[in-house]
């Protein structure tokens, strides 16, 4: 990765103005010019490096809803019902994970209703059940990858509280989501792009598009950087039953490592399900990863009475957020 890629994708992850030209600007202070930065985003994009660039939408603050939920999938039939859950639109990420419940996946939806429809009809359409795992509280949501000049990769925290408040968006809020929900255009006026899209003009996208930004509807634009491409390829979901007495402070000291890109509560689901608190752990292998869960393990003592830890295995899909027309 040469130094251009480097130093924007270190400085944005997050942050990336909402003005006319903002390629322009960015360029002006990595000491390159806009023509060069775009195909420099574009080539990351076309190679991996980044899975995404643009705005990344929050369904809950925007009136929706989201949910993380898991399926116990029989071998012989994993590729069929991954085929047939990912063909949703209404889920965002779908991952293999190493657990009887095996199939984990993100549902995103404009109301709590269509939610619950999109649950049943996954049910309905694959004959299993759906364990739902709502976020009952959040602790920590955000990670940044920081690329060193000989491509070593270490992970540090997002600045900053998460933002709070969330709004009612109108249509024209909605079009502006739908036209930008698989990126921003690479193009030297993205938000013109938009805003010709929208039929509306280029004030009036950087304007709703900044509200979004202040209500928690976007939670950041930039850069999202391909984890397992990047070298952190030891990923795992690890998931602890805590004392619900206990919860709310040890659940934020989780959240606090910096090693943690998600930590929530989350329901048990008992039998099968006694864990309350999952944090995702990132590290460049399986044995880095359990050195950080000891870490974990410390910190609770003895008020986390089991633990364990669901390691990715394949992304069966990645996009995020899709409003449905």
């Amino acid at each position: 990765m040469d130094e251009l890629a480097r130093n924007f994708l270190n400085r944005y992850q997050g942050g990336f103005p909402i003005e006319e030209q903002p390629f322009a600007h960015i360029a002006s202070e990595l000491d390159s010019d806009a023509d060069r930065l775009i195909d420099c985003v574009r080539k990351m994009l076309d190679e991996g490096i980044l899975s995404r660039f643009g705005p990344l939408y929050d369904a809950s603050s925007m009136g929706g809803s989201i949910t993380l939920a898991a399926l116990s999938v029989p071998t012989e039939r994993f590729e069929e019902v991954a085929q047939m859950v990912n063909a949703m639109p209404e889920i965002a990420h779908n991952y293999e994970r190493e657990h009887e419940l095996n199939m984990w996946f993100v549902v995103a939806t404009e109301t709590p209703e269509l939610l619950q429809q999109a649950i049943d009809h996954i049910e309905q359409t694959v004959n299993l059940p759906v364990y739902n795992f709502p976020k009952l509280r959040t602790f920590y949501l955000g990670l940044q990858i920081s690329l060193d000049e000989s491509g070593g990769v270490c992970t540090r925290p997002i600045p900053g509280p998460l933002k709070q408040g969330g709004m009612i968006i109108d249509e024209m809020d909605r079009n502006i989501v739908q036209a930008t929900q698989e990126g921003l255009p690479l193009h030297k006026a993205p938000y013109t792009e938009v805003a010709a899209a929208c039929d509306c003009d280029t004030e009036t996208v950087m304007r709703r598009m900044r509200r979004m930004l202040d209500r928690g509807v976007i939670r950041r634009i930039g850069a999202v950087p391909n984890h397992y491409r990047l070298g952190l390829r030891g990923n795992g979901m690890s998931v602890w039953n805590v004392d619900d007495a206990r919860l709310q402070e040890l659940g934020a000291r989780v959240g606090r490592l910096d090693f943690v890109s998600h930590c929530y509560e989350r329901p048990r689901h008992l039998p099968l399900w006694p864990y309350n608190l999952f944090a995702m752990v990132h590290g460049h292998d399986r044995d880095e990863v359990s050195e950080e869960l000891q870490e974990i393990t410390a910190l609770l003592g003895s008020d986390c009475r089991e633990q364990d830890v669901l390691f990715s295995t394949r992304i069966l899909k990645k996009t995020g957020l899709r409003l449905v027309n």
